[in-house]
């Protein structure tokens, strides 16, 4: 049951960097929550079947960093991708 400490925590990390990364009108607004918690939820796993219990520090803590290690960057190259779709698509249609 504390995984779902872990997905609400990558969450929140998730819909905060939804935010603070540019472009998010190219995004969906559930992209960079369900990122977050699927990253944070892997990262508590891991640490749960290898032995770490919920009263050390590292699945907490693992939970607010794997958000954000994982989410702000695959956010930024999914911004990218879209754009650069989007641009394409508009020159080969000749909207631009």
């Amino acid at each position: 049951m504390q995984i779902l400490l872990g997905f609400i925590l990558g969450a929140a990390v998730g819909t905060a960097l939804h935010f603070l990364v540019a472009g998010r009108a190219t995004r969906g607004v559930v992209l960079g929550p369900v990122i977050g918690a699927a990253a944070a939820g892997l990262a508590w796993t891991i640490l749960t079947w290898s032995g770490v219990g919920i009263d050390s520090p590292w699945p907490w803590l693992a939970a607010l960093v794997a958000p954000l290690v994982v989410t702000w960057p695959l956010l930024l190259v999914l911004t990218r991708t879209r754009v650069a779709h989007d641009e394409s698509e508009r020159a080969r249609l000749k909207l631009v």
